[in-house]
């Protein structure tokens, strides 16, 4: 899926991946926000996946999409709630904020911590919010407007990223927050799946 918004271009892809899975489902979640607020702020109403909360919706109504398996990457902002986030860690998500990727762990550290999505699954959803470039371009930060945030990743992590996803296998894939006009950014989201298609080749290649 390219294009759209959440919860169109995200929980719409995890919910038939959800119910056509017999194990549990993984999920790989490139952000710069949770996107996991007890209600969306559009309808008030918990019943409904939103923009806001279609994360936590894949948890509340699929019993086989597991936090364990979740793998978030990215997040920076300052308007997220301690409280969320520090559930969704109790319950087992394997969360990569930008600072620990810099400070820490590098690209290809990161890039080992994608097994946590396959750990004992079936299937897994990949989600790539393009926000979560903010202001480390390859645009600049200020053409996602009030959605940027300093710290972001490069486009190079992002591609990496999804080469290494491509080595592993996914069920499924979707970008969201793609901003309008921005040729930069068009290439970007094609890099990556070329990229993440060569991953498959040499997933291919190497089994055989």
């Amino acid at each position: 899926m390219v294009g759209q918004n959440s919860p169109c271009g995200s929980y719409a892809i995890a919910k038939p991946i959800a119910e056509r899975t017999k194990g549990n489902v993984g999920v790989i979640s490139l952000d710069t926000h949770w996107d996991s607020r007890m209600y969306d702020r559009l309808t008030m109403d918990a019943r409904i996946a939103g923009s806001g909360d279609w994360k936590r919706k894949m948890y509340d109504f699929h019993a086989n999409i597991t936090p364990r398996n979740l793998v978030e990457i990215g997040e920076r902002g300052m308007l997220e709630s301690k409280e969320i986030v520090r559930d969704f860690l109790r319950r087992g998500a394997h969360f990569y904020p930008m600072w620990k990727v810099r400070t820490e762990l590098g690209i290809e550290g990161l890039c080992r911590e994608l097994e946590h999505a396959y750990a004992g699954t079936d299937a897994v959803y990949v989600h790539f919010d393009m926000d979560v470039l903010g202001g480390a371009g390859p645009a600049p930060g200020d053409i996602l407007g009030e959605l940027a945030e300093p710290i972001g990743m490069s486009d190079f992590e992002v591609i990496r990223v999804a080469h290494e996803i491509g080595k592993r296998g996914l069920a499924g894939l979707s970008f969201i927050c793609i901003p309008p006009g921005s040729a930069v950014i068009y290439r970007t989201i094609v890099y990556v799946i070329m990229y993440m298609l060569a991953g498959k080749v040499l997933r291919r290649t190497r089994a055989t």
